[in-house]
């Protein structure tokens, strides 16, 4: 029997490493009822093992912010800005975060889920073992954030901004990305699956992402335009 070629098994391309999944938020059992204005966003405070239901917290501008093993619910953040603030640990359900801006800040081990986030802007931050899920998130801005072991899962997103983003190994699942911006975006190992990728921007960016063949028909007109190609029915 001829011997099999050295380097045959080497040379053959290896199939993607399946995806992991973010690690869950540890949310404590017993959780303190926060009161605002008691418990209020002010410069360089800490929350821990709370529960905001209801809260109004739009509207204010904060530096140094640090909110852990938390849960908020109904919470409302329209219209705040943050630097240096690190929320860890946390979920948010049912909170309004349109308009929201952060810069220089963390969200680590978060579940963000029926929310909305139309205009709400996270750049130059960093992302880790985050879930956004059920989001409406149309207008978004994620410019030059990090992003690691992420997932958008069900969420609106049309034009939403990445420009300049760290997406590798990002997912996106059932997603509505219609005119999103991905210019400068760096994207290997990102994968789409059932999402709406008409008139894409930076397409070019999408360079080693992993895409369901029954997605790529919404970027064959984007990249039609990248390229200078008219597409006649």
């Amino acid at each position: 029997m001829p011997s099999r070629p050295s380097g045959t098994d080497s040379a053959r391309p290896k199939a993607p490493a399946a995806p992991k999944d973010p690690v869950v938020p540890k949310i404590p059992a017993a959780l303190t009822p926060a009161e605002v204005p008691r418990h209020d966003l002010d410069d360089d405070t800490a929350y821990r093992s709370a529960e905001f239901r209801s809260a109004d917290l739009s509207d204010r501008h904060v530096d140094g912010l640090d909110i852990e093993g938390c849960r908020l619910l109904d919470t409302r953040f329209s219209g705040t800005a943050m630097r240096r603030a690190s929320l860890s640990d946390v979920e948010l359900e049912r909170c309004d975060l349109s308009n929201m801006t952060a810069r220089a800040s963390t969200m680590h081990r978060a579940r963000v889920s029926a929310s909305r986030l139309t205009g709400m802007s996270w750049s130059e931050c960093s992302f880790r073992d985050v879930v956004f899920d059920g989001c409406r998130a149309d207008l978004t801005g994620f410019r030059f954030s990090t992003f690691e072991n992420a997932v958008f899962r069900d969420c609106a997103m049309p034009e939403a901004n990445f420009q300049n983003a760290d997406l590798r190994g990002v997912r996106f699942e059932h997603c509505d990305l219609t005119g999103a911006q991905f210019s400068g975006a760096r994207m290997e190992g990102a994968r789409f699956a059932d999402c709406i990728l008409l008139r894409i921007n930076g397409v070019t960016s999408l360079r080693g992402v992993i895409i369901k063949g029954r997605d790529a028909q919404g970027l064959v007109y984007s990249l039609a335009g990248a390229m200078g190609i008219t597409i006649e029915d």
